[in-house]
């Protein structure tokens, strides 16, 4: 099992250098001329069912990659998964598409978010090994549902009739950066959202490159659907269709980005990417052994991703627009000077009341009390926390983990600069405790990948 771990980490590693070296060689050629450089990638291109794909999984690789990456892929799935449902509650998808399903990592994250609404999964996967991998990691699991595989998407075309080739949600997961040529990465995402009725989401490893594809095909897909929004709009008669053709033809980010103009850590010494911990499993701990040293119980999935919707990004308020909040000076002038006096007669009074409970009584009342009100407590903030946030620009997003230096707290921002959410900023925001005690309870709470109000 070791050996079959290393042999799929080599496989790894040369894609991963295939990409650095293309990007290194053959970048400048893409951006002065694409169509001229076409001939110049073909060498690093590989046959397979995708189209020009980087790797095809066999049996020995399948079950590596089971025992080596799936957990931590599933991990990652979910993560994002959630936070579209959070954006998005309305949102239930009954018609998927799993692009690159591998042995089933999403489905399993789908099936936790939208248990209920799933009626149909359509998984594209040309390694027949990954299927039945899938297959049988799915067997005696009950409520599923209904689910097909294709070895393509040739193939889920000619299976499918056109009316059922639209899919409510398609994600495509880990699977981008196994194709090195940067043209084929565009047709599929293009092809991707052809297939997307509502949600397309896209998810790859957190590291530069990672971040690198994920950028570009956000950026393509918003410049392709503007691009096609402005020519149904110049057609006569489109004024009276004018949100239906919005609905339809629009693109907006979902998630992270709370904008949808260029990246503001395009040009910069940062990339966008998030961590999800995750136990590692019994299997993990055996073969995942670093060298006299003992191995961790967990691991830090490192991610990046993008959500795409459908239609026009919806007009809200800013979630702090005409608030005005107290320092923490004017907070305590506001104090009344009784509620600080301490009443020692009915202290006293407390006192002699308890000298006659026994001590074992005063335990066991004590004991429930605290037992009733503390998950209370918690149960509130838990329904704070899941209160869901507009899809309007005044939301930012936390990028890396918040510095707490005494009573300040110093946050990396992605935020909208405009009201229509069209241009991004990278912006530092320091919360004080002195200044506004109301934002500073509020970011001490806050977690890398958390939204930000503005």
């Amino acid at each position: 099992m070791k050996r079959k771990v290393l042999r799929l980490s080599q496989s790894f590693n040369e894609i991963k250098g295939a990409n650095l070296l293309m990007g290194d060689s053959v970048s400048r050629e893409l951006v002065n001329n694409p169509l001229g450089s076409m001939e110049t990638s073909k060498r690093w291109k590989i046959k397979s069912s995708y189209g020009d794909i980087g790797l095809k999984y066999m049996d020995d690789e399948t079950v590596a990659y089971v025992a080596a990456r799936m957990p931590a892929v599933y991990s990652a799935c979910y993560r994002v998964l959630k936070e579209v449902r959070r954006r998005l509650p309305d949102f239930s998808p009954s018609r998927v598409l799993d692009f690159g399903s591998g042995p089933g990592s999403a489905l399993w994250a789908l099936r936790e978010n939208w248990p209920h609404s799933l009626e149909r999964v359509n998984l594209v996967e040309p390694s027949p090994a990954m299927l039945r991998a899938s297959g049988s990691l799915l067997q005696d699991v009950k409520g599923l549902p209904r689910i097909q595989g294709y070895d393509s998407i040739q193939t889920l075309r000619q299976g499918v009739r056109k009316s059922d080739q639209e899919h409510d949600l398609v994600i495509a997961s880990y699977v981008l950066g196994e194709i090195p040529s940067v043209k084929d990465r565009i047709t599929v995402a293009r092809q991707l959202w052809d297939l997307t009725r509502d949600v397309l989401v896209l998810i790859e490893p957190g590291t530069p490159q990672g971040s690198s594809i994920i950028r570009q095909m956000r950026s393509h897909i918003l410049w392709m659907a503007k691009r096609k929004l402005r020519k149904v709009e110049n057609m006569p008669n489109a004024a009276s269709k004018d949100l239906m053709i919005r609905s339809k033809y629009g693109a907006f980010v979902v998630a992270p980005c709370a904008h949808d103009g260029p990246c503001p850590l395009e040009n910069s010494e940062k990339y966008c990417h998030f961590v999800q911990r995750l136990e590692r499993t019994s299997s993990q701990r055996a073969y995942k052994r670093s060298r006299d040293q003992p191995l961790r119980g967990f691991e830090d999935e490192k991610f990046c991703y993008v959500a795409l919707r459908r239609g026009e990004r919806p007009g809200a308020a800013w979630p702090l627009d005409g608030m005005k909040f107290e320092t923490l000076k004017e907070r305590h002038a506001k104090r009344n000077p009784e509620d600080l006096e301490i009443d020692y007669e009915d202290q006293f009074k407390f006192d002699t009341e308890a000298e006659d409970v026994p001590y074992e009584e005063y335990l066991s009342s004590d004991a429930s009390v605290t037992e009733t009100d503390t998950p209370l407590e918690e149960e509130e903030e838990v329904e704070q926390d899941d209160q869901p946030a507009d899809l309007g620009s005044g939301w930012g997003r936390i990028i890396f983990t918040p510095l707490r230096r005494g009573k300040q707290i110093t946050m990396d921002v992605c935020r909208s600069t405009a009201l229509d959410g069209s241009q991004g900023a990278f912006q530092r925001v320091v919360v004080t405790q002195s200044k506004n005690p109301t934002l500073h309870h509020q970011a001490r709470r806050s977690l890398w990948g958390d939204l930000w109000p503005f």
